[in-house]
């Protein structure tokens, strides 16, 4: 439960912060704030929770987790109140409304003493703006916490929570509730079942009891999340890692493609053009086969196709390793990071974990501009626009990766990133091609012709836009849209 009134009153007395001056703001989260405060020789850490059930405010001297990112709200009261003076503290009325009046002194220049003989009025070598008066409301209602730093007229200059619908919002004037005439005969709890309670302040009781009840709450309940979050993403990476052994799998048996060509090629002249089998004899095993034809083509062409997939699975066996070698790490990482989060006992600090692990992925921090995708074990970087060109180019990639434009229409750069040792294949060379007329002006017209070459094979152009190469030693591509390979970018990748 949240701190009664009688409570409040109790750990203000304690508190005594009129006279202290706010050195540090920290908002370790998104429902409660600490304010660093000193008094000659007394600092003092004011604990503020907004936590529907458990608001209360109270001195502590836990350590306090910055958050990773710094926080709206808390920004704004470093910037307005940080180094102000308390003038007062105390609480409105019964009304779980903590009222903090602050000073903070105006800004005073000096002027430089080399300067002293220039000024008109040497006897105004000090001028100031004058102090400047805020108030800070706290409120401590258990389903409807919120703080209100208010100028010297009362007027909202920001809050915690925005709720525009309540009228607490920036410019509103903050309004006190009603008075009630309901009894104030609310019982100040003694906190006896903490462990060694009798020695400690009020304030002291309500630290402990809070972080051993509230805290432990809040603890279960994230790691509950965290579960749920592990057991989600161990399971889509799994099943991907499962189709890849698969895959894998299938891929040592290529043997078989190339087999079944040469059967094709020793028996073709069996081929009636009716059937959609050929029944011949393995002259290996001994035994009889049926091979799946095209019983409109000839034999050579039926072998043809065994053949293009025989060299198309023998080339992709090693893209293949890339790929699953790529996947039991990522899922080793998600492993350890689980087991990292389950050990964590601040539950401050582990819902700041939590968080960046359920950050959205458009809103990820990317290690370069553009879009990237990853494709049989390649990597794939686009650039849209003439400054993401540009930033890619001066910053990305090096001079033996692949570069990719559009003729004659304005579009992005795409780049294939080299593999030491390895040459792009036709297949990912299509795949980049696609994504070049994608993001060109190209793309209405389904098709278009581009040019390709290596990064090291480019010259800034001079006096040109942004971005501007002028390419040699290119080869050209011709690119119709295939969709099937766009929505295969699309399905294995989430930045299309």
């Amino acid at each position: 439960m949240s701190l009664n009134c009688n409570e409040i009153d109790l750990i203000l007395s304690e508190l005594d912060l009129a006279g202290s001056f706010l050195q540090e703001v920290v908002q370790p989260n998104y429902s409660s704030i600490a304010l660093y405060t000193y008094k000659p020789g007394v600092p003092k850490t004011v604990f503020i929770s907004l936590e529907a059930g458990s608001c209360r405010i109270c001195e502590t001297r836990r350590k306090i987790t910055k958050n990773d990112k710094p926080l709206r709200f808390n920004e704004m009261l470093k910037s307005r109140i940080k180094g102000a003076r308390i003038i007062s503290c105390s609480q409105i009325s019964g009304e779980r409304i903590i009222k903090i009046e602050l000073e903070k002194a105006g800004t005073v220049y000096v002027m430089p003493q080399a300067q002293e003989h220039t000024a008109k009025k040497s006897k105004s070598l000090q001028q100031d703006d004058g102090d400047e008066l805020y108030t800070l409301y706290i409120r401590l209602w258990s389903n409807a916490g919120n703080i209100f730093l208010c100028d010297k007229d009362d007027i909202i200059l920001d809050s915690f929570y925005r709720r525009p619908a309540k009228g607490e919002k920036t410019g509103e004037k903050f309004l006190l509730p009603e008075g009630k005439n309901s009894s104030k005969d609310f019982p100040v709890r003694t906190f006896e079942e903490l462990e060694g309670s009798s020695s400690l302040s009020f304030n002291q009781k309500v630290d402990l009891y809070y972080s051993q009840n509230s805290a432990q709450t809040s603890l279960d309940s994230l790691l509950e999340q965290a579960e749920k979050w592990y057991e989600s993403h161990r399971s889509r990476l799994a099943s991907a890692l499962e189709r890849l052994r698969e895959k894998r799998s299938d891929f040592l048996n290529a043997a078989r493609y190339k087999h079944q060509g040469d059967l094709i090629l020793a028996f073709g002249h069996l081929i009636d053009g009716k059937s959609n089998f050929l029944e011949c004899d393995d002259y290996e095993t001994g035994r009889k086969v049926s091979i799946k034809i095209d019983p409109e083509k000839s034999a050579q062409e039926n072998a043809a196709k065994y053949y293009e997939t025989y060299k198309k699975q023998s080339g992709g066996l090693e893209n293949l390793d890339y790929d699953i070698e790529a996947g039991e790490k990522e899922l080793a990482a998600l492993e350890k990071q689980y087991r990292t989060i389950i050990t964590e006992k601040n539950p401050v600090k582990l819902e700041q974990v939590l968080r960046k692990t359920q950050k959205p992925k458009q809103q990820e921090k990317k290690s370069h501009s553009g879009l990237d995708y990853q494709i049989d074990g390649w990597q794939i970087i686009v650039g849209r626009d003439a400054s993401e060109n540009d930033e890619l180019l001066r910053h990305n990639v090096k001079g033996a990766d692949m570069w990719l434009h559009v003729r004659d229409y304005h579009g992005g750069y795409v780049f294939i990133k080299n593999r030491p040792g390895k040459t792009v294949p036709l297949e990912i060379l299509l795949y980049a091609g696609n994504l070049a007329v994608w993001y060109s002006k190209a793309r209405k017209n389904g098709s278009a012709d581009l040019y390709y070459t290596q990064v090291k094979h480019l010259r800034r152009a001079k006096n040109a836009p942004k971005g501007t190469v002028l390419p040699t030693n290119e080869k050209n591509l011709f690119i119709k849209l295939d969709e099937a390979k766009l929505r295969k970018l699309q399905a294995e990748n989430t930045a299309f």
